[in-house]
């Protein structure tokens, strides 16, 4: 196997922030193939479960495409909850609606799991936790939200990078993570698993 197609990494998701956040600190995936997976929580299944299996079911679903094998892939799944009430990608304007009255004046989390396959097969799983707390919000910044239609297929019905941002009264953990990608733990993951991070070369040839 050559040195390029070695480090190839693929990108499982659809999700143009996590693309956004990895060119923040220089990756760019050589591949984006998102993954068709169903996303259904399962009865009684905890936030912190759910975003770890999506994430893997999302790596192992574009792993065992015949044209990644010996690459990278990489996939995330990003999951809201209020307690242990999981909320959805919200898809119409009553969803996401719902979803900030029950965010309004509380805290939430923020659950990213990630998961890497790396060249030689191993699966690498993990969960980021990063706690949100919102300010109570008006009817008046309710409606504005949601004419702006920022939440369509957002997991919690908000953006943090986007016009919600002004509604965090204060966030503890990982900001990244809130936004799809927690970068930290995920450039940690690939530099220990022999992909070149920022100019770094590989472990294995010295």
């Amino acid at each position: 196997m050559t040195v390029a197609s070695k480090h190839r990494l693929v990108l499982a998701s659809a999700s143009p922030r996590r693309l956004g956040l990895l060119a923040q600190v220089g990756i760019v995936p050589d591949s984006v193939v998102p993954a068709d997976i169903d996303e259904t929580p399962r009865k009684f299944e905890r936030p912190r479960d759910l975003a770890k299996r999506l994430a893997v079911a999302k790596a192992h679903a574009v792993a065992t495409l015949p044209d990644h094998h010996g690459c990278y892939v990489l996939a995330a799944d990003t999951v809201v909850a209020c307690g242990r009430r999981i909320l959805p990608k919200t898809e119409t304007p009553e969803e996401a609606s719902s979803c900030l009255a029950l965010l309004s004046g509380r805290r939430h989390r923020v659950y990213g799991g990630i998961c890497l396959i790396t060249p030689d097969g191993r699966s690498l799983e993990g969960v980021v936790m990063t706690a949100v707390h919102f300010k109570a919000l008006s009817r008046q910044e309710k409606e504005y939200y949601l004419r702006h239609g920022e939440w369509q297929g957002k997991a919690g019905g908000y953006a943090i990078q986007g016009h919600a941002a002004c509604f965090v009264k204060q966030i503890n953990g990982s900001y990244p993570n809130v936004v799809g990608l927690p970068l930290y733990e995920v450039v940690h993951l690939l530099r220990g698993n022999g992909f070149p991070v920022g100019g770094e070369t590989p472990k294995d040839e010295g």
